[in-house]
């Protein structure tokens, strides 16, 4: 029966999970609140803050499976991408427990996880999962990708953002905005209370599968200076019809690519996944030109969605049964691809 722990320390949140064969026993996640006063994550700050909570993460994560370090059967680790400071807390650590209690080391793709949450069940497995083959929209602060899933190891990048994150989208607007960081979430809070038609922003014609969100970016900039010239009051008086404005447009550019892939593809079974996938309007979407178009559509469980170690371990599940491991020379990497 195999048992892994797995760590996520890839940006601003300390995770570790218990995975027992294939069912995830504990899921435990600190969040670093330290970065709302910047207005964004800052590299130096989030490795420190690691630091400070991987113990106490870790050994919460075992106590709550009811396991210890000796039942363990392989130690597993987000190498990559992500911020290399924090990435480096996460991998050092592991690194330390494989070698002090002799246990096999599992390097982690972090996007590769995302996608892989589709694929966590209940412990009572009543949950449905995807076939193969299945399409996945990994919407995240630094990523936007459609992938072409065939196994759980075999995945392929068939379209991504040229430029700008659908996550970053969200923020960058809220800040234009005038709202605190993180911006993404009051976005989608202030549009359930918005007239989503009532201003038009530019969707990119972009050719194939790739996505762009710097010019939607410069768009929103420039609407909300020219009619805070006309009313200084403008955004504070209309901030649910504009958010409801911004997030249909940043939804409708994701799912009208996802519904190119699944028809250029052939293929129905279609997931989301990342921290984007955590939005209302994203989610109520996707279900809907689900039933529109016939997909067999999957979301994970909200916990799942946002960085959290139960999607390294499930990931590391799946290699563990595959015999892939990684020796003590293991490295992070900020920017490495799948």
């Amino acid at each position: 029966m195999a048992q892994i722990l797995a760590i996520e320390s890839s940006c601003d949140e300390t995770a570790a999970s218990v995975c027992i064969e294939g069912v995830i026993a504990s899921n435990i996640i600190a969040s670093q609140k330290i970065h709302e006063q910047y207005g964004g994550v800052v590299p130096e700050l989030a490795s420190r803050a690691h630091l400070q909570a991987i113990v106490q993460v870790v050994d919460t994560s075992l106590k709550k499976a009811n396991v210890t370090l000796e039942d363990i059967d392989a130690i597993a680790f987000t190498q990559s991408p992500g911020l290399i400071g924090a990435l480096l807390v996460g991998t050092e650590f592991a690194k330390s427990l494989a070698l002090a209690f002799n246990k096999p080391l599992i390097a982690v793709h972090h996007m590769q996880a995302h996608v892989l949450a589709n694929m966590i069940q209940s412990k009572d497995k009543t949950n449905a999962i995807p076939e193969f083959p299945f399409l996945c929209l990994t919407v995240s602060g630094g990523h936007t990708q459609i992938v072409l899933c065939e196994d759980y190891l075999q995945m392929k990048v068939i379209g991504q953002t040229l430029d700008d994150a659908a996550g970053e989208a969200f923020d960058k607007s809220a800040k234009i905005l005038g709202l605190p960081y993180p911006g993404g979430p009051l976005i989608d809070k202030y549009a359930k209370d918005g007239n989503a038609d009532k201003y038009k922003f530019p969707e990119p014609k972009i050719d194939g599968l790739n996505f762009s969100f710097s010019g939607l970016k410069t768009a929103i900039l420039y609407f909300i200076r020219d009619e805070k010239i006309k009313n200084d009051n403008f955004v504070e008086e209309n901030i649910a019809d504009i958010c409801a404005s911004i997030q249909s447009r940043i939804v409708s550019i994701l799912l009208n690519k996802l519904k190119k892939a699944a028809d250029e593809t052939g293929i129905n079974n279609i997931c989301i996944a990342g921290g984007v996938s955590a939005n209302k309007g994203l989610r109520s979407s996707f279900e809907k030109i689900g039933i529109e178009e016939g997909w067999k559509t999957f979301i994970p469980a909200f916990e799942y969605c946002t960085d959290n170690a139960a999607m390294i371990a499930i990931t590391a599940y799946y290699k563990y049964k595959a015999g892939i491991f990684e020796d003590l020379s293991v490295v992070p990497s900020a920017r490495a691809v799948f």
